[in-house]
């Protein structure tokens, strides 16, 4: 059934539906199945996403025609025969809080990633950007915490206060609790953050009745010896929200006095909208450090359903995400380019042009981006130079612990590699009177090699 009569309107301007404010708008990057019609596809997909099916029903009435998402713009094909499709959903097709009337983001995705990625006349319909109106935007949560809530525990300026240096524990499962302790304290003698790796919980090796008050501490312990403040994010994902509120209370009562300096780290993707949620106002004191494990499913530039990184990174902030992995932008080792970076000014400023659509936050506070995947003090250079600044959290595994003097040294290294580029000192120089970045050259030959050839000769190695 061809339904462009009623879903597809191309005489609606952009302009006008982003002045009335009464409409999210979504764009797609879709390609028809053989043998089917854009125009068509295009509206079918706008039905099946409000009011519509795919076929004529007894019960619509003008009302429902009046809620309608319509189809605004069809670009021209590229050479895969995709086109950029725009679709305007009217604010009142979403669901909201019988509670507190606030916003959910599961009624925005169920009507904009829903049963339309499974229809048969669309070959795939990936969403690249979206634009919420004021009013509506308004009805999320926000982050309650973000990277000035950091600075301010390090003792930083709360105005570009800089890189936090960070860690994961390797490896990310195995360690006993005081194996596991014990490296969190090594590398908070050189560093500021340590967190757990995506799946660390409560398994039978690790029990977190052990674990926790062995790492908070080792948190006392590493900040007596240096009198710096230190920051832990404990997992506390979970299917059940209460075990995820039972969680993140144990680990505040380990903590103790050093609550303030805890975060918590929620498996955002695979936990869901509930779970970000959850601890987002159940913990509103506490940074809310959404880990994406698993979004490349999805996300993937090979996957053509779904949404973006870029997509998944600016919901993270509608729901409150304080900081959120947004991966290495191509500097580390997972998929990525950097071009990313439209993504971290996306969760960090006031206002931001996405693929698309451009973003005014209205005062929300910015989530940062937590930047890891494979970096080391070698590779941050060209990240700081891309990005433009060093204002986030950067948080190296193999980065530091495997550096040939240990994580102390690895962390330290990291320090030295952010202090070289705030003095624009080059990397190398810096080096020569700084042995932990020194040793780093070392204990990463081959980025050495690719980034900075001739180190050898200028650090008088072999």
């Amino acid at each position: 059934m061809n339904q462009t009569s009623r879903y597809v309107n191309m005489n609606l301007s952009e302009h006008d539906l982003l002045a009335e404010g009464k409409h999210v708008l979504v764009a797609y990057v879709m390609k028809p199945a053989a043998g089917h019609e854009m125009a068509s596809v295009a509206a079918h997909f706008a039905a099946e996403s409000s009011t519509g099916t795919n076929v004529e029903v007894c019960t619509t009435d003008d009302f429902t025609r009046g809620v309608d998402a319509l189809v605004y713009n069809i670009g021209p094909a590229d050479a895969d025969g995709a086109h950029l499709v725009r679709i305007a959903y009217p604010v009142d097709l979403f669901d909201l809080n019988m509670l507190d009337g606030r916003a959910m983001l599961v009624s925005f995705l169920t009507l904009c990633i829903g049963n339309n990625q499974g229809m048969g006349d669309v070959e795939y319909a990936k969403m690249i950007d979206f634009y919420f109106p004021p009013g509506y935007l308004a009805l999320y949560d926000g982050p309650a915490r973000n990277i000035v809530d950091f600075w301010r525990v390090l003792g930083r300026p709360l105005v570009n206060g800089g890189m936090i240096v960070g860690t994961i524990v390797k490896p990310k499962l195995g360690l006993r609790p005081a194996p596991f302790a014990d490296a969190c304290y090594r590398f908070w003698l050189g560093g500021d953050f340590v967190k757990n790796d995506e799946p660390q919980g409560n398994q039978v090796f690790a029990p977190m009745r052990e674990t926790i008050p062995a790492v908070a501490d080792a948190m006392r312990r590493a900040q007596d010896e240096t009198g710096q403040a230190k920051i832990f994010s404990a997992n506390i994902t979970a299917d059940d929200p209460k075990e995820i509120i039972a969680r993140g209370e144990f680990v505040l009562k380990a903590f103790g006095e050093n609550a303030d300096r805890v975060a918590f780290l929620i498996d955002g993707y695979v936990g869901g909208p509930s779970a970000v949620t959850t601890v987002r106002r159940h913990f509103p004191d506490q940074f809310l450090h959404y880990h994406r494990a698993g979004h490349g499913a999805v996300t993937s530039p090979q996957s053509k359903r779904g949404y973006t990184a870029f997509v998944l990174s600016k919901m993270a902030r509608l729901q409150g995400a304080s900081g959120i992995h947004t991966g290495t932008m191509g500097y580390g080792k997972m998929e990525g380019d950097p071009s990313d970076k439209i993504m971290a000014f996306m969760l960090e400023e006031e206002e931001a042009q996405g693929p698309v659509f451009f973003q005014k936050w209205y005062g929300m506070k910015a989530t940062v981006p937590m930047i890891s995947g494979g970096m080391n003090a070698l590779r941050l250079p060209g990240f700081f130079k891309n990005l433009g600044h060093a204002n986030f959290c950067q948080t190296s595994g193999g980065g530091a612990f495997g550096h040939l003097d240990g994580p102390t040294a690895g962390a330290r290294s990291l320090r030295q590699a952010h202090e070289a580029w705030v003095q624009g000192v080059d990397l190398l120089t810096y080096a020569t009177e700084h042995r932990e970045l020194a040793r780093a050259f070392e204990s990463f030959p081959q980025d050495a090699d690719n980034l900075f050839p001739g180190w050898r000769e200028k650090l008088k190695i072999g």
